[in-house]
């Protein structure tokens, strides 16, 4: 599955924030976490083997540590809402408990 331009812009948006590229700061981290957290919610889904690509190539990050470190938060945004995502699914009133 492709970038979409929702998800490249927000790549962008985090290469911009980041200033030392070769690590990032508790900050940076949280901001990151909130910027995918953002896009799952918006319903944006994203193959994480494309994230890695897009920083891989993007240019200015030549340390793979911060690489890894962004694709492995994207990764767990991502599986930790789908996860929790189906359960948000059922409500109350289709309950089959008998009430």
């Amino acid at each position: 599955m492709p970038l979409t331009n929702n998800v490249i812009i927000k790549l962008n948006e985090i290469t911009t924030m980041v200033e030392d590229k070769s690590k990032l700061s508790e900050i940076e981290i949280d901001e990151i976490k909130k910027i995918f957290k953002t896009l799952v919610e918006n319903n944006e889904r994203y193959d994480i083997d494309e994230i890695e690509f897009w920083f891989k190539n993007e240019g200015s990050w030549t340390t793979k540590e911060p690489r890894i470190r962004i694709v492995n938060i994207s990764s767990y945004i991502q599986d930790k809402y789908q996860q929790t995502a189906h359960l948000r699914v059922i409500s109350d009133d289709d309950c089959s408990c008998g009430n």
